[in-house]
């Protein structure tokens, strides 16, 4: 059931991947009134009725409950990805971040909390078949990033129920990609000096095809949309959010023209150890066990409750992030900077 009206909204994390797709549908929403973006560092853009605000939600000393004052609602976006090899530091911005936000949420007495959970949070399950929002989240616990969307959604088990009266909202996305994430994406898992024009298929001998490399993406401006129902609508809960069909060696090989080769779990996983440990990939191999892991997940309720559904299929998501990966593909904030490497 909408309940649209004119609404100011607070969106945290608001210069990263899915915060700059949903600050620029919401300053195009006629149902809302103002935007304000919580950001490390200010952006040198910003539709018309965005704000800006500096704020590093890791700091004790971040005032949450002013920039909250008198929102409709917080959508929580604000994640790190890195340091890899520093769980405290992602915990502290992560976790510690995460419960400010929630406890300012409470003492500004905003009426709706949307939080950026992730399918990450889901236990490990099936490949073959999906799952719904029932399924344990208890996410894998040797992963820093599956280890702490597991417990926010703990945090929040205990936050619903000391507050019954805020609606909070949680978002289960799979893998994100639009063409301006692809060089953050790339910095962050492959690492700053990984040439991006390495994803040109004719430089691909052959694709990796590991058991259990099957998962799902969205695009990031699909994943925005159903955020923005989410402030609208009266609904509360958890919604999956992916888009068909899953991603495997064979639909990626076909993709890319390139022939997929089986590579047990095992070489590869010693692979991605040893760059690790060398720190030349930013990318550890506990996420890679939890990413083998992850269910496949329903999204009928998000069809249902919310009205979402994505425009484009995971095929499309992933050969316009591969060109933004080859073309160097950001835009104007400080985690989306666009750099061609190679």
């Amino acid at each position: 059931m909408s309940t649209a009206t004119s609404k100011k909204i607070v969106v945290t994390g608001a210069t990263g991947n899915v915060g700059t797709s949903l600050v620029r549908l919401l300053a195009e929403d006629p149902d809302v009134e103002s935007v304000r973006g919580l950001a490390r560092r200010t952006p040198d853009l910003g539709p018309e009725r965005v704000q800006w605000s500096e704020v590093d939600l890791a700091s004790e000393q971040a005032d949450l409950v002013k920039e909250f004052e008198g929102a409709d609602a917080v959508v929580h976006l604000a994640w790190a990805f890195q340091p890899t090899h520093d769980p405290v530091a992602t915990w502290q911005t992560n976790v510690l971040g995460s419960i400010r936000v929630f406890d300012a949420v409470a003492a500004a007495q905003v009426p709706t909390l949307v939080h950026a959970s992730s399918v990450g949070a889901y236990s490990p399950g099936p490949k073959d078949r999906s799952v719904d929002e029932s399924w344990p989240t208890h996410g894998w616990p040797d992963a820093a990033y599956t280890r702490e969307k597991s417990y926010l959604e703990r945090t929040l088990d205990a936050f619903e129920y000391a507050h019954p009266a805020i609606r909070v909202v949680r978002m289960r996305p799979a893998f994100l990609f639009k063409w301006e994430s692809a060089s953050e994406q790339r910095r962050i898992f492959g690492g700053r000096l990984l040439p991006g024009p390495l994803a040109r298929p004719e430089l691909l001998p052959f694709l990796p095809d590991i058991a259990g490399l099957r998962v799902q993406a969205l695009h990031t401006d699909d994943a925005a949309h159903a955020y923005r129902l989410a402030v609208h609508s009266d609904v509360r809960g958890a919604f999956n959010l992916a888009a068909d069909p899953p991603l495997d060696a064979a639909l990626l090989g076909e993709l890319l023209g390139t022939r997929p080769v089986r590579l047990p779990r095992t070489a590869a996983r010693s692979a991605i150890a040893a760059a690790w440990g060398l720190r030349l990939l930013p990318a550890s191999p506990h996420l890679f066990d939890a990413v083998l892991r992850l269910p496949l997940m329903d999204c009928t309720r998000a069809y249902t409750e919310l009205g979402w559904s994505p425009s484009r299929t995971a095929t499309e998501v992933m050969e316009e992030f591969l060109r933004g990966l080859q073309e160097g593909g950001g835009t104007a904030t400080a985690p989306l900077k666009g750099r061609k490497v190679g």
